[in-house]
């Protein structure tokens, strides 16, 4: 194979140069196009652009393969924990013992935010969305950390940092929790595993005491895990782009969060357990479903099928599948979303418009039926996405840094409005 494309324009022949990575992804280098020919590529929403190089995570869409740091998303998410995961990723390899333990020990002691930032939610509106509030909270630890405005910050100060927003942020999210339903927050408590400490946080009551359930801890585990890191999806980017311009970690994740909020991203899992309980509602038969959904005139949308990148079953969904086998069985949990889910799947997969389309079941079909079955409100099913999310984000802001030939990102564009002309004074306009 060449390793370089030639590209002709205006009887001119110019070589550009072809990298190929280490699974063989195959990417034209266009960086200095412009400069040489004048001309910019014009890739609407980047579908062809690769932005960077990352050694993060790899995805094959076709075969539907995902891997972190060369290890499968079925085998960390059967045998890891949440934040052994998020050391993988933030530090490149798994933790030995004593890292593990040193970077636990860190996620316990910085699992409380100060207690001037409890005012913050006195005036939140009781029914502000928790996405929301966790971007509006995470924005504002950055007021409490003021040397990490400074440009340049030692190894201890990263790792300080991270321990600090993966730890609080999950605190955040209990307390958005709590305060949407009027009970008093429950602190972390240090002798708890990380998720642990969260559901016990969410659910703990005076009325009624949070039991530990190691089933429930488990597949909280594999949800954080799965959704972990995606490469560079539309939120990663965001925190790629903003922090680009040097801005402090916290102000990036703020910007990823946000990112996340959009219903064709992390709110997607929101929609689609929205889909399934409209469906159960209204008592829409599964042929109803399946002809409104192929038909492009009316406005009812599927959620939970088909992905931009994944053209096959997303490896994602299977993970997820299979522990709601588990844990329904185990539980004996009886949810009519379940069974509306079930046969969807199947009516999709034996369907030919789903099957030309490759539409399969992706990320967000399962996610938010284990979400209830933990206890999991709805519109709390984004915060649990940006929870997971957040050692990527991270992962890629600190990749981003560490990269010698690190530069501030500035897309370019293709104008297409008028042509110059001059200012007329109002008295003429008109």
């Amino acid at each position: 194979m060449s390793d370089k494309v030639e590209l002709k324009y205006k009887n001119k022949s110019y070589e550009l140069p072809v990298m190929i990575g280490t699974e063989n992804d195959i990417a034209m280098d266009i960086s200095r196009l412009r400069a040489e020919t004048g001309l910019i590529t014009l890739d609407v929403g980047y579908q062809n652009t690769g932005s960077t190089t990352s050694s993060i995570a790899y995805i094959d869409g076709n075969n539907g393969v995902l891997r972190y740091r060369g290890y499968p998303i079925e085998q960390l998410a059967e045998n890891a924990t949440f934040p052994e995961t998020a050391y993988l990723l933030i530090y490149g390899e798994l933790p030995n013992y004593e890292q593990l333990a040193n970077f636990r020990r860190m996620l316990t002691q910085n699992a409380l935010v100060h207690e001037d930032m409890l005012h913050f939610f006195v005036g939140i509106p009781p029914m502000a969305h928790p996405m929301g509030i966790l971007s509006s909270m995470v924005n504002a630890l950055a007021l409490y950390d003021p040397k990490y405005y400074a440009e340049e910050s030692d190894s201890e100060d990263f790792d300080l940092m991270v321990a600090r927003l993966i730890s609080k942020v999950r605190t955040i999210a209990a307390f958005s929790y709590k305060k949407s339903i009027g009970e008093p927050f429950v602190y972390p408590d240090a002798k708890k595993s990380y998720c642990s400490n969260f559901l016990n946080m969410m659910f703990h009551s005076h009325a009624k005491p949070y039991d530990e359930d190691p089933l429930l801890e488990k597949v909280l585990n594999a949800l954080l895990i799965i959704h972990a890191d995606h490469e560079q999806n539309c939120s990663t980017s965001t925190v790629r782009l903003v922090g680009s311009s040097k801005a402090n970690l916290y102000a990036s994740v703020c910007a990823g969060i946000n990112a996340l909020w959009g219903p064709l991203h992390g709110g997607a899992n929101q929609a689609a357990i929205e889909t399934l309980l409209q469906i159960q509602e209204s008592g829409m038969s599964i042929d109803q479903v399946m002809d409104r959904a192929k038909d492009k005139n009316d406005s009812f949308k599927l959620f939970g099928f088909g992905h931009r990148i994944y053209k096959s079953y997303d490896p994602r969904a299977k993970v997820l599948k299979n522990l709601v086998a588990k844990v329904f069985a185990e539980r004996n949990i009886n949810d009519p979303l379940l069974d509306i889910a079930y046969e969807l799947e199947q009516r999709a997969l034996n369907d030919d418009y789903f099957i030309e389309r490759k539409l399969y079941p992706n990320v967000d079909f399962y996610s938010g039926i284990l979400y209830r079955a933990i206890g999991i409100p709805v519109n709390m099913f984004t915060v649990m996405f940006a929870i997971g999310r957040l050692p990527g984000w991270i992962a890629h802001w600190k990749e981003m840094h560490d990269d010698p030939n690190f530069k501030i990102g500035r897309p370019r564009q293709v104008y297409t409005g008028l042509l110059e002309r001059s200012y007329v004074p109002m008295d003429e306009r008109y």
